[in-house]
């Protein structure tokens, strides 16, 4: 049985449908799933991105491809009453939940349906707090343990090579993006694709340019 850690924040609606569609696109195969709340913010912030969101045409379009995608998947989908919003208390709500830091699928189910299935303001401090009062988490979500788990997270992720969520990693390999699915899928059934020639020559292909802010003008 491989084992699979999710890497989401409830932020990115592609994690919201990589999370439901998970279980039809891996089925048949044998895996257990760990997941694990990150700050999208960090990673990007780390590798000097911008989110999707921040750039207006990129913006129209993932939401409208986010609508296409819910629709052909067959997932419900409502965006929140504002987007992007500060999902840093939600994310901290995620790892409050258990003792170890690690919530299960019915927790971060809850989650991420309080961010994508109503069209509410997700960062409401009265919808936080009904959350906290139905699912009881075993750390309070303000506290310094819990803000030190989800830095420490999205630093362990950060080295080990996530820029993005929903990443999945899997006997060290990453694999990012909702559609990502069926390429997940092929390695856990064996495909003979996924050895170390094809899957490290992106690695080693020369870089014959590189684009600085400072050059970018023609």
């Amino acid at each position: 049985m491989k084992h699979i850690t999710f890497y989401f924040d409830v932020i990115s609606p592609y994690a919201y449908l990589a999370f439901e569609h998970l279980p039809v696109a891996l089925m048949g195969n044998s895996y257990s799933v760990t997941y694990q709340p990150i700050l999208f913010a960090g990673a990007l912030n780390h590798h000097g991105q911008l989110g999707p969101a921040e750039i207006p045409p990129k913006r129209d379009w993932t939401y409208r491809q986010i609508l296409w995608l819910a629709r052909e998947l067959s997932i419900p989908l409502q965006f929140p009453a504002a987007h992007p919003f500060n999902p840093l208390a939600l994310q901290r709500f995620a790892v409050a939940v258990s003792k170890l830091g690690t919530p299960n699928r019915i927790t971060v189910e809850r989650l991420f349906h309080h961010v994508w299935r109503n069209g509410l303001a997700a960062d409401d401090g009265g919808r936080l707090q009904a959350l906290i009062d139905e699912l009881s988490p075993a750390q309070d979500p303000n506290s310094p343990e819990v803000k030190a788990k989800l830095k420490s997270n999205t630093d362990e992720a950060i080295a080990k090579g996530v820029f993005g969520v929903p990443t999945f990693e899997v006997d060290g390999k990453l694999f990012f993006g909702l559609d990502a699915l069926p390429m997940l899928a092929a390695y856990l059934k064996g495909d003979a694709w996924f050895n170390d020639v094809n899957w490290n020559i992106a690695a080693n292909i020369p870089v014959a340019v590189s684009r600085k802010p400072d050059t970018l003008t023609g």
